[in-house]
């Protein structure tokens, strides 16, 4: 079913300041609970709405703690998120880094203790809106196994870069397995199966069907072992610049909660950046289309046109969700 923007928001709001929310970080809250499903990343607006909630009923996400810094140097900063909303405390480092990027050229803010961010691309185009480029990453639990392994012990750490465009911005946001954990819930709750292997099932096969995958619990990486690989060194970094836990911390602490995030920003320049990106978009797109009447996309541009549908036609919701949300 298809709703206004503006009351998904005001569902999301007036839950959350039942929960003890203040005014503005409730605001601020549903505001990106509803961009994400606006933006089509159903899995971690509304259909994540749900799950925020109970965190917060349980106690791993505290709505009134405020970050605090705890070090730093020249542009770079680490901060403690004190298990604050997770993508408040998203936002506000990536501001930080922005801040630092527009004195220094480039800032780097790491974030120990902090939540799940939802949608990891909100901080990418908060960037590119800045006119700056945007990088971050973050931990999670241990929901993958490394390459050559059964168990999972590495996290799905997304990473996000994004460039500013006038045109548009260029946003990569992607999760380090072929399907984030959220995406193969989103097909098995349609019953569809993947368009291509996912993970293996509990015999070993790759598979496309997401229950078989989920409860193997052995998705699969993106580009194999150069996935495994990218995944371990996301941990480190985010570990390491930020001083917080680890997945292995994580995991071994129960709920998903406590995380390690990093956010950069770099202020782009010279005369010909407009320029230069254009020309890289423009020849991508001079591909023949693999099938006729096909396209062929940038990073970010099926976002773009996925928010402008929805802004005119209404945002699509899960039905059966969308109730359950209405009854918190």
């Amino acid at each position: 079913m298809l709703i206004a923007f503006e009351t998904l928001k005001a569902e999301f709001k007036r839950i959350l300041l039942s929960l003890n929310f203040s005014e503005s970080k409730a605001d601020e809250c549903a505001q990106i609970f509803a961009e994400n499903s606006r933006d089509g990343v159903h899995t971690h607006g509304l259909n994540r709405f749900p799950t925020f909630v109970q965190y917060i009923k349980n106690g791993d996400v505290i709505p009134d703690a405020e970050p605090i810094k705890e070090g730093g140097f020249g542009s770079m900063e680490q901060w403690n998120g004190n298990l604050g909303p997770g993508m408040l405390n998203a936002r506000f480092c990536m501001n930080k880094a922005i801040e630092l990027a527009k004195e220094n050229g480039i800032g780097c803010v790491a974030i120990k203790n902090t939540n799940h961010w939802m949608r990891g691309g909100t901080y990418g185009w908060q960037a590119a809106e800045a006119d700056m480029i945007g990088l971050c990453f973050t931990n999670t639990i241990a929901n993958m196994p490394p390459w050559g392994g059964i168990d999972a012990r590495l996290g799905n750490n997304p990473l996000i870069i994004a460039v500013p465009r006038k045109d548009g911005h260029v946003v990569l946001d992607m999760a380090i397995s072929q399907y984030s954990i959220g995406k193969l819930n989103l097909y098995k709750s349609k019953g569809e199966q993947l368009p291509l292997p996912g993970g293996y099932d509990a015999a070993g096969n790759l598979s496309t069907a997401p229950s078989a995958i989920l409860d193997s619990g052995r998705v699969l990486p993106v580009g194999f072992w150069k996935g495994s690989g990218l995944s371990m060194v996301l941990d480190l970094l985010a570990t390491v610049l930020s001083q917080g836990r680890s997945t292995a911390a994580i995991t071994n602490g129960g709920p998903e909660s406590g995380v390690s995030q990093v956010f950069i920003a770099i202020k782009p320049t010279g005369e010909q950046t407009e320029n230069l990106v254009e020309e890289i978009i423009a020849y991508a797109k001079s591909s023949r289309p693999e099938k006729r009447d096909g396209n062929i996309y940038y990073p970010g541009e099926n976002t773009l046109r996925t928010r402008e549908k929805s802004l005119k036609e209404g945002v699509w919701v899960d039905e059966n969700v969308w109730e359950k949300v209405k009854g918190l």
